[in-house]
């Protein structure tokens, strides 16, 4: 009950204060600290797998036990200013509110027809090149981008903190950020980050398959296509490249009738992905406040699905 009452008050303080560019955020410190580990182990280490992985344990391990001391100092000093801790580490490892902005700032640009800027926007939530997409292209990736991180930045943070309290939520958003930081498959991190890979495949298994489902579900009362979406999930959530971040794009995909995936170019490079979902719909820059309704939509879904859960265990346990 009470993880429950702190997940609702997180989620409140994300969509009021979103992520305040000029405040310190757990997320850039454990990024910072990665950084600075892996010239310290990489160093130390011969084996680079077994380097990125001490990196990894430390600070994962590090972000858990930080957190469950502030928790617990605070707790001692009272159980309300104990709450306020706890709710306060827990929005910092949500983004919905970030993660619409971002996509927001591709949709107003687009709407202004200022292609450059809409180029440089949907830039700061892909990894793809931008410079020479055009509209459709623009929001496209931004349409993938905010399904694909539903589950990093909404629904995988909810589901650990109502498994573990704010320690695991925030555990959890170190092994997100070390695999966006260390799980390339480039020369310098094939070995290195595959401690961190391994860990966010493991850590999205359980969430990305729970999000899916409720996509549907959030189609159903939003009245767009829920069978689309469950059957477009079934079908072709194996298709994408990472083992969890096909579940929630096909499911997005199919609720909005749109065909996700295709070429795009990193670094120059060309490479192909499979199709998820059919061209039912015209992919356009009105996708994007679309996308952003069915996630809003998902992630609130989600919490309260988390917290009956929560609270109905606590009664049989306890």
């Amino acid at each position: 009950m009470k993880q429950g009452l702190y997940i609702a008050a997180a989620l409140a303080m994300d969509a009021a204060l979103g992520d305040p560019r000029w405040a310190p955020h757990p997320v850039r410190i454990i990024g910072n600290l990665a950084a600075k580990l892996e010239g310290a182990t990489r160093k130390a280490i011969g084996n680079q797998k077994t380097a990125g992985a001490v990196t990894a344990i430390a600070i994962v391990g590090g972000a858990w036990f930080l957190s469950w001391a502030v928790v617990a100092g605070a707790n001692k000093l009272s159980v309300y200013i104990g709450a306020v801790a706890s709710v306060f580490v827990i929005y910092t490892t949500i983004a919905l509110r970030d993660l619409s902005d971002h996509a927001m700032r591709v949709y107003k640009a687009l709407c202004a027809g200022d292609m450059e800027k809409a180029r440089g926007a949907v830039a700061m939530i892909v990894g793809r090149d931008t410079a020479d997409l055009s509209e459709e292209d623009v929001a496209r990736a931004c349409v993938e981008s905010v399904a694909e991180s539903m589950v990093d930045g909404v629904t995988a943070p909810i589901f650990y903190a109502a498994l573990g309290g704010a320690p695991l939520a925030m555990a959890y958003r170190a092994v997100n950020t070390l695999d966006s930081i260390f799980g390339h498959k480039d020369e310098k991190y094939i070995r290195f980050g595959w401690a961190s890979a391994r860990l966010d495949d493991a850590a999205n298994y359980i969430p990305s398959r729970l999000t899916a489902p409720l996509v549907a579900l959030a189609a159903l009362i939003l009245r767009m296509d829920a069978s689309g979406a469950m059957r477009t999930w079934r079908r072709d959530a194996r298709k994408h490249e990472s083992p969890n971040s096909g579940h929630a794009e096909s499911a997005v995909a199919g609720a909005l009738g749109l065909r996700l995936g295709g070429t795009r170019s990193y670094d120059g490079v060309e490479a192909r992905s499979p199709f998820i979902g059919e061209a039912i719909n015209p992919l356009t820059r009105e996708s994007i406040p679309m996308v952003l309704k069915l996630v809003n939509a998902t992630s609130v879904l989600f919490a309260a699905m988390v917290i009956v859960v929560s609270v109905l265990a606590a009664r049989l346990l306890f």
